[in-house]
């Protein structure tokens, strides 16, 4: 099952950037969890918790698709070092601010301005693997290899977040996100071997969002519900895991969740598949959607780490059929564009679920934000049966 996993990485070049960009991604794993466990600890409060990472995520939702466009025009390095570097300074001031006990806003303004300078390191990722790779069939294996390597992240980022804001202190979670994300961005902005060639300035028409692309804009609403999911998911494993008196094994619920995405995306990735495209990613979204109505019925730790994990089956193979969508609908110069709105609607999404859910468990508890995460399921399910029709009509780009 490894081999073609092996194959695609022995391309020159690949294996150093997508080693960088695993680094370079751990603070998306850690960030938002850290913040809700800082806040809790230093401020006490569930609803502000979610309400400053969803100024986070928001923040990057909307600034995100602009750096890409930059990107994509001027190239990875001009464009990232600078934003990297402010987006470390804002994270750390973050920090500073809550450890002092500064007025909210403070927090809100750090937050919002490190989201707005965070990128996307997985489109740039996923845009250096389609600059180096022609083969479909290869191309298909690294994109479920980088969809293995973000739930890798995921996996355990959020186990580091909280063994850092439990046992050493509530801000050491960003401290080491600050870390990862300097030293893994800038080794892999270093790589220029690799880099995409920038298109350069575009005309005025070649400026305009590639969400005009009716197709495009239905798998970004797709993955806008699936955002809602992760956002829930973060602040009820939290929660239920405190009212059962083991906060500390928060981190570990998310893992399983990741864990199964892991198992799910490899075996995935490694099988040449017949089924169209497009129906596939229907399909997915559709078992992901199953798999959020089990945590309606959860009751205990045990209970909620197998839950996590069979539910986190279908999150990878949703995100590759999803990344392989975009690839095929978007043009190729303006690809980390197309991938960027992918991750945006996800994070959209995610300040959605974090905010919602956050205020469900101040008001019902753990059991309010797993409704939320039922709901979002379902929303994410109606979306991609509605957007099936349109996506068949859609043409690969030329």
């Amino acid at each position: 099952m490894l081999a073609p996993y092996r194959r695609v990485l022995s391309t020159p070049g690949a294996l150093a950037f997508s080693t960088a960009g695993v680094l370079a991604r751990l603070p998306l794993s850690m960030v938002t969890l850290s913040i809700v466990l800082m806040v809790t600890a230093l401020y006490d409060e569930y609803g502000l918790a979610g309400q400053i990472t969803g100024a986070y995520a928001a923040s990057q939702a909307v600034f995100s698709p602009r750096l890409a466009r930059l990107i994509d025009s001027f190239g990875q390095a001009r464009v990232m070092r600078p934003a990297l570097a402010i987006c470390m300074t804002s994270l750390l001031g973050m920090v500073v601010a809550a450890t002092l006990g500064a007025p909210v806003g403070w927090l809100f303004l750090t937050a919002a301005l490190t989201g707005a300078t965070t990128g996307s390191v997985g489109a740039m990722v996923r845009s250096r693997w389609n600059h180096t790779l022609t083969d479909p069939n290869r191309l298909h294996t690294a994109y479920a290899l980088e969809a293995a390597l973000d739930e890798t992240v995921f996996m355990t980022g959020p186990v580091i977040a909280t063994a850092l804001a439990t046992s050493v202190s509530p801000t050491a979670g960003l401290v080491v996100a600050v870390l990862a994300a300097g030293t893994g961005g800038f080794w892999f902005l270093s790589q220029r071997a690799t880099e995409p060639v920038p298109t350069g300035r575009a005309a005025k028409e070649g400026r305009r969002s590639v969400l005009r692309s009716g197709a495009l804009l239905a798998v970004v609403l797709v993955f806008f519900a699936t955002g809602v999911v992760f956002g829930a998911s973060d602040v009820s494993a939290v929660a239920f895991s405190e009212e059962h008196g083991a906060k500390a094994w928060a981190g570990v619920m998310l893992a399983c969740m990741a864990a199964g995405s892991l198992t799910g995306g490899l075996a995935y990735g490694a099988r040449t598949w017949v089924m169209d495209l497009r129906k596939r990613f229907v399909i997915g979204v559709l078992v992901l959607t199953g798999g959020m109505c089990l945590f309606l019925l959860v009751d205990s730790l045990p209970m909620l780490a197998a839950t996590m994990f069979v539910a986190g089956l279908a999150i990878a193979p949703t995100m590759i059929n999803g990344n392989a969508l975009v690839q095929q609908l978007v043009p190729r110069g303006r690809l980390t564009e197309g991938f960027t709105w992918e991750s945006t609607a996800i994070w959209v999404g995610f300040a959605v679920g974090t905010a919602v859910a956050g205020a469900a468990v101040d008001a019902f508890g753990s059991a309010g934000s797993y409704r939320v995460l039922a709901g979002a399921g379902a929303f994410a399910a109606l979306l991609a049966l509605v957007a099936a029709p349109r996506l068949r009509a859609a043409h690969p780009r030329p």
